[in-house]
């Protein structure tokens, strides 16, 4: 008795319709996340007047004047030399207290150690927001409104950056700390020569997550600043709402030339962000 054969005829496969598919959905969430910035894009080259229809609001009438405009209404040069010195400053300080606490919570043993990572822990259940009042009164009492100091040394700790260092190290053979401890090494030799070359995928992630989040900073340095010799660049686009309204398209201007940095060196890194992310899943699942 012969079997129908079921394979599948040469230069045909069962999965190409399913790749299609999958390479579909990927285009259209691509082109989702997208769109935000096609529309800014677009509402930065038209006037205030044309958006009553969709024409208006999909395609751009070249308005580059809004350009020039968004860029004389804010000390630009100024405010993006601010945001590098605190996102340069406030990336130095989260990564030498990351890898700190990371490599005492993680490598180090001592009693009430689960406790105080606990503690640090409960830290990201307490929103940002609810505590702006009492930080400012305390900034106030120690003079440091309207200072670089208020906007670098509050965000010097990363509670993200602590557990991400602390489970990576975690993941890692302890023979390795072991090893350096029989060769007389001390904490300190040990988190510098065996510890920080291991953990280096873990500090790069942390120190993009850090930039990026001084760069994209707004509530807290334009409540705790008012002068824009210390101000960042988001505070700048303050400068479009006034008493008579938003400008639009100077906003959206000024949204461009303000992200377009920041976008670039993201993509510039992106390749040592994805190797870092797949090298740090190990140390978080350990």
């Amino acid at each position: 008795m012969t079997v129908p054969s079921t394979a599948v005829p040469r230069g045909r496969s069962p999965l190409r319709p399913r790749g299609a598919l999958r390479r579909t959905v990927a285009v259209l969430i691509g082109l989702c996340f997208l769109f935000p910035f096609y529309y800014v894009l677009v509402t930065s080259l038209n006037s205030a007047s044309q958006s009553s229809t969709l024409g208006d609001l999909l395609l751009p009438h070249w308005h580059w004047e809004n350009y020039s405009r968004a860029w004389a209404a804010a000390p630009w040069v100024r405010l993006f030399l601010n945001t590098l010195l605190i996102g340069s400053c406030t990336v130095a300080l989260a990564l030498i207290t990351s890898l700190l606490a990371g490599f005492a919570f993680g490598v180090m043993k001592f009693r009430g150690r689960g406790v105080l990572f606990t503690l640090v822990m409960a830290v990201m259940m307490v929103p940002s927001t609810v505590l702006i009042i009492p930080d400012y009164v305390i900034a106030s009492d120690i003079n440091w409104l309207n200072t670089y100091w208020i906007q670098i040394v509050p965000w010097g700790a990363s509670v993200f950056g602590i557990f991400l260092v602390r489970q990576f190290f975690l993941g890692l053979p302890g023979e390795l700390f072991d090893a350096a401890e029989l060769d007389g090494a001390g904490r300190l030799r040990m988190l510098w020569s065996v510890g920080m070359p291991l953990v280096r995928p873990a500090m790069l992630i942390i120190a993009l997550q850090v930039f990026l989040g001084c760069w994209n900073s707004f509530l807290w340095p334009f409540i705790m600043t008012q002068d824009s010799s210390v101000q960042p660049v988001e505070v700048g686009l303050a400068a479009f709402a006034g008493g008579e309204g938003t400008d639009y398209p100077g906003l959206a201007a000024a949204v461009v030339f303000t992200t377009v940095p920041v976008l670039a060196f993201f993509l510039a890194l992106q390749r040592h962000f994805v190797t870092g992310a797949m090298s740090t899943a190990g140390g978080v699942r350990g």
